[in-house]
């Protein structure tokens, strides 16, 4: 940590994708620490993850440099020596912010300057922190002793992506001054206000309030952005952003930047479709002797199952084939979701495939009309992968390049692997016949609702100052978004999984040639929660028809209402209807659009609308 490895701490492999990733602070019991960019990373110690489709979407985000997807470095087993190698396998970390405050004493200073020391615990690394060495307290009357020093919790950061220390010799002195004296840090008032938290100057007595900090009068007390990265020890020349404080611990200094792509085969071929997902590997393969080697290889590693079941001279003849632009391209697709619709709504869709297992099933007796068909996944696997993030502003899907927060990067200079995650886990895939959506989306109280959903919609980007006419996803996603968080609530009610480890994803395109309309509704969970096998044995015809009765006759009142029913977007600028806590949302990683577009008025005649329902 100074100097040389110290474990301080633990986090799951994939919390370093969604909270803890590059450039994300880990507030920990007794110190703050930045996680550092990939590029200090170990790369040997970070497995690779084959999805060709995947890969194939990051480099065109991120360019054609980009070779791989890896898991985060983990320790194989909890039982090791803590002096040993693989006691330090983890992820490269440094303290931040820099400044420390001692609790007995007040007094703030940056770790750096040697005031305070580092204890070192290699049996509890949770307990690894700073002390003031020998303190004799404020007045500097009371007996040496050892006083914690913890992180002082404020900081600068700037929509630019950028994060530093708060500049505390600056603020007290209301702007630069030769005065180098020691800062003390103390409260006044019994809460925790910022207007009862005071900085001091020892030596010439200036001291200020916290809350000055905040607001309109941040903008003024403090210094512009010094477009500082701490995770990459690098200063931007320029930043023209507005710096603001902000606390340690708030969730507006660390948003993720992911891509997600279910494991699908995009080939009938079984020998084509493995070659494709882990072409790395047989690109620069010159004979069949190569091709037995490197199954042999595969079969040891794992990296490729069921690779190993397949004739080297069956998949040497493919290599071939690929090479010689005889082989699908199957990786190229640039819309996410659009290869996914189309094996999800084949007549024969796959049942063998490693990381894909389905099975068709019928649709609920009394929703023939409305649900065209059901698949049911016994088995799948998505995979996710860090692109970079922002800071202040959550990144926006559908925002304009110009006008989205600026990515922040994972590295210096262009990345050649990103981290990456993958779960397996098992879903229901429910597909609308289109005839009945076109027909429902032509009713006159639907399109008033569209109308109601557009207006809160361009409301909502106006006030970020987004371009108001982009990013609207259209009533018939609203529809389908809707009825997926009716079905998510009561499959968690009934299944007995988790309602956080259950995720959506909702096929409602009509740009592209094909005219979506379908829900997949899966779980995967990083642990066992995934595979229970609850969710598919609700997917049967039986179960999932008396589910959709139960979802959809909660939704028809809610404990909110008439509030809820009467509820209009356009009123208060927000992306939902008659939705609420109390009858739509979900856990947030369960939703992919953060609990947007939902309206249950579309789906059930309500206290406010009855005509715009789709089922009867």
């Amino acid at each position: 940590m100074i100097g040389e490895k110290t474990p301080v701490g633990e986090v799951r492999p994939s919390q370093l994708l969604w909270t803890y990733g590059p450039g994300a602070l880990v507030d920990l019991p007794s110190l703050s620490v930045v996680t550092l960019g990939i590029d200090r990373w170990e790369p040997d110690r970070c497995t690779p993850i084959e999805e060709a489709r995947l890969l194939a979407a990051v480099r065109r985000e991120l360019g054609p440099q980009v070779e791989s997807l890896r898991r985060p470095p983990f320790q194989k087993d909890d039982n090791v020596d803590r002096f040993s190698a693989e006691a330090f396998v983890g992820v490269p970390v440094r303290p931040f912010p820099r400044w420390l405050r001692c609790v007995k004493c007040g007094l703030l200073s940056p770790y750096d300057l040697g005031l305070f020391e580092c204890n070192e615990n290699r049996f509890r690394p949770e307990r690894t922190r700073f002390v003031h060495k020998d303190c004799k307290g404020s007045k500097n009357d009371q007996p040496a002793k050892d006083a914690d020093a913890v992180p002082a919790r404020f900081l600068l950061a700037c929509r630019g992506g950028h994060l530093d220390d708060f500049p505390w010799h600056y603020f007290v002195h209301n702007g630069t001054s030769p005065c180098k004296g020691k800062l003390r840090f103390y409260e006044s008032g019994a809460s925790l206000q910022t207007e009862n938290l005071w900085v001091k100057c020892d030596e010439c007595s200036a001291s200020r309030n916290l809350a000055q900090a905040f607001g309109k009068a941040g903008q003024e007390n403090l210094p512009s952005c010094r477009g500082r990265h701490p995770h990459l020890d690098h200063f931007d020349t320029k930043c023209k952003e507005q710096a603001r404080a902000v606390l340690l611990g708030a969730t507006n200094s660390w948003f993720p930047i992911t891509l997600s792509a279910l494991a699908i085969p995009l080939t009938r071929d079984p020998i084509r479709q493995l070659v494709q997902d882990g072409w790395d590997y047989f690109a620069d393969l010159d004979s069949e002797g190569e091709v037995a080697v490197t199954i042999k290889t595969l079969k040891k590693t794992g990296a490729l199952p069921g690779i190993d079941k397949h004739d080297p001279k069956a998949i040497w003849d493919v290599i071939q084939a690929i090479k010689s632009g005889g082989g699908e391209e199957g990786v190229t697709e640039s819309d996410m979701k659009g290869p996914e619709w189309g094996v999800l709504t084949h007549p024969n869709p796959p049942t063998d495939w490693p990381h894909f297992l389905s099975k068709p099933a019928a649709s609920p007796k009394g929703f023939e009309k409305k649900i065209a068909g059901v698949l049911l996944l016994e088995r799948l696997r998505e995979v996710n992968a860090l692109l970079g993030f922002t800071r202040v502003e959550a990144p926006e899907e559908n925002a304009n390049a110009g006008e989205a927060a600026p990515r922040a990067a994972l590295c210096k200079g262009a990345p050649t692997w990103v981290p990456a995650t993958e779960v397996h886990g098992e879903g229901i895939f429910i597909r609308f016949g289109e005839d009945e959506v076109t027909r429902w989306e032509s009713l006159p109280a639907v399109q008033a609702r569209n109308g109601m959903l557009l207006e809160g919609h361009r409301g909502w980007r106006h006030a970020r100052k987004l371009d108001p006419n982009e990013g609207y996803p259209g009533i018939r996603y609203a529809l389908l978004h809707s009825l997926s968080h009716l079905l998510i609530r009561e499959l968690a009610l009934e299944c007995g999984y988790n309602a956080a480890s259950i995720r959506e994803r909702i096929y409602a395109d009509t740009e592209n040639g094909e005219r979506q309309a379908g829900i997949l509704i899966y779980t995967a969970a990083a642990d066992s929660d995934g595979t229970l096998g609850g969710l598919v044995d609700l997917g049967k015809p039986e179960s999932l028809g008396r589910l959709l009765r139960q979802a959809l006759d909660r939704a028809s009142v809610c404990s909110s209402d008439p509030l809820c029913a009467e509820h209009s977007p356009k009123n208060d600028r927000s992306l939902h209807a008659a939705a609420c806590h109390a009858c739509s949302f979900v856990s947030e990683t369960s939703c992919e659009k953060g609990n947007r577009y939902l309206d249950r008025t579309l789906l059930v005649p309500t206290l406010e609308v009855s005509d715009a329902a789709f089922f009867d």
